[in-house]
């Protein structure tokens, strides 16, 4: 008890719960996968009222390590720049409440609400296995992504540093990666990665929703603040690392206002590139995403969600290939008139950034007692 409260953890909560400092969201929610589905009643005794007096404390993060037997990924998705990734980390502790991966924890049998940003599964062997697949004698190189999925540069990588030995690997073996982060961790790998730049190796895109440190905090609670980010663009393109941003996602009338504003602080910033991506909500993101908009944005909520179904043919999301990403009808070309405007006026994209495949050096197979063969 204090202050004649009860206090328990939260661990979930249903729709229409207040929001959780620190967190994209409360809400524990079920996942299409689940054999069970709760719900809370009054049963008589009050116990509904109770529930809503409480103080709920915020949910603490767990790290789950986990040895995998694979960690390259291959990618099928023809709207894609890439044909590989490595993850490693699943679920994320940004909590960004848009964020489309949250779906990918129904596979853990977790909720991709409250789960995915407070049970983060770290893949603590994933250098060891990825030297694994590059050494293999059928493996070719192919264009690569770090953090396809989730960000590689979450919080407990300062501690666990596993991204910096997958890092690592593909710096001895002078295989090239792209990356999207919205942390300023990689500024730690710099000493990696500005070598392997001058190699035509790297190609890294910042992400930047808002300048607005106010919508930043709710949006993406645990992600670094957006003055920071853009610290990071002009720490990469000081070291002479390729560096873009990525104004994703677009959402009509919360960060869509600030599209032009983004793309000039980013540029002046040192960004020679960019990208956007509309607002996607898929699965489980739907509900969690617009249980966030009437706790946050109650007089806009509906509106918002007008123009996103007029961006996906009525439907709340459209998963087809090349649509997903921009979206189509007037609003979509708008947007997309406003994009390639402010890129051209700015100078983003003028030049492609197109990484070396040729300079790859295969490493050599660890031996059966775990050491490097010698001959």
């Amino acid at each position: 008890m204090r202050h004649g409260k009860t206090i328990r953890l939260v661990s979930e909560a249903p729709a229409g719960s207040a929001p959780v400092k620190g967190r994209g969201t409360a809400w524990a929610i079920e996942h299409r996968y689940s054999s069970q589905v709760s719900e809370s009643f009054d049963d008589g005794w009050g116990t509904a009222e109770q529930e809503a007096t409480e103080e709920h404390l915020p949910p603490a993060t767990q790290i789950i390590e986990e040895r995998v037997k694979s960690v390259l990924s291959s990618n099928e998705s023809p709207d894609i720049g890439f044909d590989l990734s490595v993850n490693p980390y699943r679920g994320c502790e940004h909590g960004c409440v848009y964020c489309f991966a949250r779906p990918t924890h129904s596979y853990l049998n977790m909720s991709p609400g409250l789960d995915f940003e407070t049970k983060i599964i770290a893949k603590v062997n994933a250098a060891e296995k990825l030297r694994e697949a590059l050494a293999s004698k059928s493996y070719e190189p192919l264009m690569l992504n770090i953090g396809a999925a989730t960000d590689a540069y979450q919080p407990i990588e300062r501690k666990l540093r596993i991204t910096r030995s997958v890092i690592e690997v593909l710096s001895e073996c002078e295989h090239p990666f792209s990356m999207v982060t919205k942390s300023s961790g990689i500024e730690r790998d710099l000493d990696l990665v500005a070598p392997m730049a001058q190699k035509r190796l790297v190609a890294i895109y910042v992400s930047i929703t808002s300048l607005d440190p106010e919508l930043a905090r709710i949006l993406e609670p645990r992600a670094a603040a957006p003055h920071r980010r853009l610290k990071t663009i002009e720490a990469l393109a000081k070291a002479g690392v390729p560096v873009g941003v990525s104004v994703s996602p677009i959402i009509p009338f919360i960060n869509e206002p600030e599209l032009e504003k983004i793309l000039e602080a980013a540029a002046d910033a040192g960004a020679t590139s960019a990208f956007s991506i509309v607002l996607r909500l898929p699965w489980e993101v739907n509900p969690i995403f617009q249980q966030w908009l009437d706790q946050h944005f109650p007089e806009r909520a509906a509106r918002v969600m007008a123009r996103v179904r007029e961006m996906r043919g009525g439907k709340d999301y459209d998963a087809k290939f090349g649509a997903r990403l921009k979206g189509e009808g007037v609003w979509a070309q708008l947007l997309h008139q406003r994009y390639s405007k402010a890129t051209a006026r700015l100078g983003l994209n003028r030049t492609r950034v197109e990484l070396d495949l040729t300079r790859f050096k295969r490493p050599r197979p660890p031996s059966k007692n775990g050491q490097g063969e010698l001959f």
